[in-house]
């Protein structure tokens, strides 16, 4: 089963368990509604609307599950690590239930009215997580028999990928190792899948969900050069510890079921970080779009009114995952500024930028179109700045981890162009990109609300440019 099928699958039995967790609650509410419990005391006299909060339950409960990042890795969920995220999620919709009851109930006794509190999250938390575990363990089930499995190839056939590919196989259920990728041959031939020359296809050919690189001679060019054509695959990438000296510390130790693996694609967030982060993408954009939508068109008939052209710039970026992208700008330079054919970069002078484009650069009003980009899932409100594939190449020269950056969505703003501003110069751009770097190894909620701060200085005080 896949991914997305055992997504589904953990957000059914969610619901099935909202509407067992609903049916008993109102049950509940039904029984005591005339009657004394805790002695002579009533407990609430409930208000009664039944088939609609039968819909409107589970869609809350999915809601907040999703939000706490349970259906994120669903293929790697375990049961205790259930048992906190499930604990939470239920507190908290009971939570938003109790204060929904409370303006919608005739109150008697809110000594006793708390009881209700108590019952909706007991009722949510054991059958929620019963439900869950029972998943859980039928996904294991099939991992352990073999029947599933997350599809893995290990990059190299010395010594330490003969070790890595055994223990792996001995000691995480959960990956399926379907063969090498040949440097040297120390493994059995069959167990080979072709050279490195052949990575790209092999990736594709056998679906690979999963790469680990055990390579024994490995120089900094080689490495980065296959974490580059890995990426575009979204696949999960780790390494041997002979492999994370060259990576400066910019990764993170999670595998410690077998020989210390280092993962390069999981991200410093917590899980529930990242659904909360995603969401307030979404509702922000929605939101910018709907409310600038007035500035938006004062702005469009600027620019018309200014030069000749088209009100929107398109330009092809490069995304997550290497993939390229149509970012969306407001036209601040004159048509044809690139006739020669070559990119060049921008600067605070530069002739070919019009007399609102200074303007809209100065604020940043440029890139509020973006907020489109951010609402169709190719960027982010915070995160590393998209470059261009001519620009990307001679970074590369300099800093050959700039692959680092398809871990996650770019953004419109981020630590990097806080600090350096429009960049004019490939060597800006590499002190940019490592900003940046140090971002994502430091990503949280926290730390994007602090560039948040950062950047409406920026827009307020005019120091775009």
């Amino acid at each position: 089963m896949g991914k997305r099928q055992l997504r589904w699958v953990y957000m059914g039995v969610d619901v099935l368990s909202a509407l067992i967790v609903w049916t008993l609650f109102m049950t509940f509410r039904r029984l005591v509604r005339d009657e004394t419990v805790f002695g002579d005391l009533q407990i609430f006299v409930p208000n009664y609307n039944f088939y609609t909060s039968l819909v409107l339950f589970p869609l809350c409960c999915l809601f907040v599950n999703a939000l706490s990042g349970v259906y994120l890795y669903p293929e790697k969920q375990r049961q205790l690590k259930l048992i906190p995220t499930s604990f939470v999620s239920s507190g908290i919709i009971a939570v938003v239930i109790f204060f929904v009851l409370l303006l919608d109930d005739v109150v008697v006794s809110y000594q006793y009215y708390y009881w209700s509190l108590l019952v909706l999250f007991v009722l949510l938390f054991v059958v929620t997580y019963a439900f869950r575990a029972v998943v859980c363990w039928l996904v294991w089930r099939n991992y352990r028999s073999g029947r599933w499995g997350i599809r893995s190839i290990v990059v190299g056939t010395g010594e330490s990928a003969r070790r890595i590919a055994q223990e792996i196989a001995h000691r995480m259920p959960e990956y399926k190792v379907v063969g090498h990728v040949a440097e040297e041959r120390t493994v059995p031939h069959g167990d080979i899948l072709g050279g490195l020359n052949r990575l790209d296809s092999i990736v594709r050919d056998q679906d690979v969900q999963d790469v680990v690189i055990a390579l024994d001679h490995c120089d900094e060019k080689q490495l980065f050069s296959l974490l580059n054509s890995l990426f575009q695959y979204g696949v999960s990438i780790r390494f041997v510890p002979s492999s994370y000296d060259i990576l400066i510390g910019g990764v993170r130790m999670t595998e410690l079921g077998v020989s210390p693996l280092v993962s390069i694609t999981s991200s410093s967030m917590k899980d529930w970080e990242a659904c909360v982060k995603r969401f307030f993408d979404l509702t922000c954009s929605l939101l910018a779009l709907l409310v600038l939508s007035p500035l938006f068109l004062l702005l469009a008939v600027w620019i018309k009114c200014d030069s000749r052209g088209p009100v929107f710039y398109f330009q092809e970026r490069i995304g997550r995952y290497g993939r390229p992208f149509r970012i969306i700008k407001f036209r601040t330079m004159y048509v044809d500024a690139e006739r020669e054919g070559t990119p060049r970069l921008s600067s605070p002078v530069d002739k070919r930028v019009t007399r609102v484009g200074h303007v809209l650069r100065r604020y940043r009003l440029d890139e509020l179109p973006q907020f489109w980009n951010i609402l169709r899932g190719e960027m982010s409100i915070v995160g590393p700045r998209p470059e261009r594939e001519y620009y990307i190449r001679q970074i590369v020269e300099r800093a050959p981890y700039y692959c680092l950056v398809y871990r996650v969505r770019p953004g419109l703003t981020s630590w990097g162009p806080i600090r350096i501003g429009y960049t004019d110069t490939v060597d800006k751009m590499v002190e940019r990109l490592n900003y940046d770097i140090i971002y994502m190894d430091n990503m949280s909620l926290k730390t994007d609300a602090k560039i948040l701060l950062f950047t409406l200085e920026v827009i307020i005080k005019g120091k775009g440019v």
